[in-house]
């Protein structure tokens, strides 16, 4: 990815950035194609590896203690949390 910075006078530009520190944007041009717009501070990434070989990434990831704690960490949230159909979510995210 490429970083952009984006100066004080773009208000429009701005104020999307405002909406993204509160809640993910999806942003829509006019064309239909959609991006996502959202806050890096909430990002967790997770380095693999670099092989060219599927089975060695897999056991890299499977490896991979920090990760294992953070999946685990995210299903104790998602027990607490109310289940919602595929077609609850689209409806949130504007698909229907």
């Amino acid at each position: 990815m490429k970083p952009i910075t984006i100066v004080s006078d773009a208000k429009t530009l701005n104020a999307l950035l405002k909406k993204a520190r509160r809640r993910d944007v999806i942003l829509e041009s006019a064309e239909g194609e959609r991006f996502v717009l959202a806050s890096m501070s909430r990002w967790q990434g997770f380095d693999v590896g670099d092989s060219a070989d599927f089975a060695t990434e897999v056991k890299r990831t499977a490896h991979n203690k920090k990760l294992a704690r953070v999946m685990a960490d995210r299903r104790a949230q998602d027990a607490s949390q109310p289940r919602r159909s595929i077609e609850q979510i689209k409806q949130e995210l504007g698909f229907e």
